[in-house]
């Protein structure tokens, strides 16, 4: 079965993307696996308060991603998996696209603000020439009455 991999973290176009995968793995019959990186730097402290910083990391990570797969589950009837990796988010992306051979697309968000798309969707683009699945960026604007249109 062909997943949809869409990263979870804490922005706001995080949602359209979450939405939009789960949304077109419905309308294919694919599945949705939800990536979300913990960066290392969250834990430069003494070995206990790090060990706790992270288990308190993937509390947060595993509540806000429930919420997303009740919706997934409910709505669009998919059944995400999780995945939690530790890393610089960009090399932990192109690791988990290239170790579960069952990835077909890779589903980011972008932000609508004068800055830019957003540092994921910056740093992927200059490698999506040599990325091994294609990827697609879900404007953080958009409707989910456009959302519904368009997959």
């Amino acid at each position: 079965m062909r997943k949809f991999l869409v990263i979870l973290d804490d922005s706001r176009e995080c949602l359209n993307a979450m939405r939009f995968a789960a949304m077109r793995a419905a309308n294919t019959g694919g599945g949705v696996k939800v990536l979300s990186v913990i960066a290392p730097e969250e834990f430069n402290h003494w070995i206990g308060v790090s060990d706790l910083m992270r288990e308190e990391a993937r509390e947060r990570i595993e509540v806000h991603f429930e919420v997303f797969a009740k919706w997934m589950r409910d709505r669009q009837g998919v059944d995400p998996e999780l995945k939690i990796r530790e890393g610089e988010a960009v090399a932990e992306i192109l690791s988990e696209v290239k170790e579960d051979t069952d990835i077909g697309v890779l589903v980011l968000g972008a932000n609508n603000d004068r800055k830019g798309p957003g540092p994921l969707v910056t740093q992927l683009s200059r490698n999506s020439g040599s990325m091994p699945v294609p990827m697609t960026v879900v404007p953080g604007d958009l409707t989910k009455e456009q959302l519904e249109a368009i997959t």
